[in-house]
């Protein structure tokens, strides 16, 4: 309008108390951001555990973690019952506690966390043993030439080639996140295969048998790519 001058075309001036408001607003909106997050996976996380439609799998959760389970409940394991043990073709068969685990070398792996879904983690820490430590005290027999390992969910399975397996970014995990692995994240130990797709790193993990081929796993069974790598993926048996 003709006769308007340019400061007021350009918007009223902010105010220095909004201005200040908004700054703290937005101070306060960065340093809670992390403990919402981190509520709404919690919340997201005890839905998924009576859910046996598996829509709340579908509920939005920007930057954060999805639940995912492929049975109606899974139950709880804790320090004094849980098990994870290693047989097949190995000659010394063996059974882990809690503990034990915790009492190995500890390696720490930091990758990008990545759903067939398309929904990612950046730069997730996750810290246990290596799997190939522990194929390696068992001794695999020459007749060995993959995985397969078993969950006490019950129902889900998942594989590796045993050279897959023996790479130092593979981990039977205890923390993630700098913390004991939750149950809903899959605690209190999973699979964690960083070079691959997340539904290759199996939760509620519970068994290791090392076999004579490679056995298909739960989603494998159901279309999914057997070799779940990223597509940055160093595929070379030493990368890490």
């Amino acid at each position: 309008m003709a006769g308007r001058s340019g400061k007021k075309a350009e918007g009223a001036p902010v105010g220095r108390r909004a201005l200040l408001g908004m700054l703290a607003a937005g101070a306060a909106g960065l340093a809670t951001a992390p403990y919402l997050q981190r509520g709404w996976e919690g919340v997201l996380g005890a839905a998924s555990q009576v859910d046996p439609t598996g829509l709340s799998g579908v509920l939005p959760n920007p930057g954060g973690f999805r639940y995912y389970s492929v049975v109606g409940s899974v139950p709880r394991k804790h320090e004094n019952d849980y098990e994870l043990t290693i047989d097949g073709l190995v000659d010394r068969p063996r059974t882990y506690t809690l503990p034990e685990l915790r009492a190995l070398r500890q390696t720490r792996v930091v990758h990008d966390v990545l759903c067939t879904d398309g929904w990612r983690v950046d730069d997730t820490p996750f810290e246990g043993v290596r799997l190939a430590d522990i194929l390696d005290a068992a001794g695999v027999r020459a007749e060995g030439k993959a995985i397969r390992f078993t969950c006490f969910d019950g129902a889900y399975t998942e594989s590796l080639t045993l050279d897959q397996a023996r790479r130092p970014d593979v981990l039977v995990a205890l923390n993630m996140q700098d913390k004991p692995i939750t149950h809903e994240h899959g605690g209190p130990v999973r699979l964690y295969v960083a070079p691959m797709y997340f539904y290759k790193s199996a939760k509620w993990l519970a068994g290791i048998t090392v076999t004579d081929k490679v056995v298909p796993g739960f989603w494998e069974e159901r279309g999914y790519e057997v070799d779940g790598w990223l597509d940055d993926a160093d595929r070379g048996d030493e990368a890490a």
